[in-house]
């Protein structure tokens, strides 16, 4: 279990977003247009990001955002997800830290695994880092230096 007692800040970050993966059948701007429509939500320009394999878009609310994703390239790492969901839906969680290595810290100290040794750039150009789903819940959880 998680009882184990883990030094270090104890900063409980805000949920940056949540990322739901749009199959290729779907067009990414159209499902965005429903979120502004239906909610008043404002919405950015779809933006590729060759490197992460996404076409992503963001759909921003009061409190939090959505990051639709896309399919971008042969080798998109959503695509494992959409065979399992041909659909899409919900791929991941996305929780902000003030301290991305002390976060790192923080979940090896609790078992939890990285599915990278180091953090990487997400898509708002800050380090990030994902925890695996089976450690988390079943949730892909990222974290984001904010």
């Amino acid at each position: 279990g998680y009882q184990r007692r883990v030094h270090g800040p104890t900063s409980i970050g805000k949920i940056n977003h949540i990322a739901i993966a749009v199959p290729k059948s779907r067009d990414i701007r159209q499902q965005a247009e429903m979120y502004r429509t239906l909610f008043g939500a404002t919405v950015s320009a779809p933006t590729d990001i060759p490197e992460h394999g996404v076409t992503t878009v963001f759909v921003e609310f009061a409190n939090t955002k959505l990051e639709l994703l896309h399919p971008f390239g042969d080798k998109s790492p959503i695509e494992a997800f959409l065979k399992k969901n041909a659909d899409g839906g919900i791929h991941h969680i996305c929780v902000e830290v003030d301290d991305i290595e002390a976060g790192i810290e923080r979940a090896k100290a609790l078992g939890l695994r990285t599915l990278s040794p180091k953090p990487k750039i997400g898509a708002h150009g800050k380090p990030v880092m994902f925890l695996h789903p089976k450690d988390v819940g079943g949730v892909l959880t990222e974290m984001e230096l904010v």
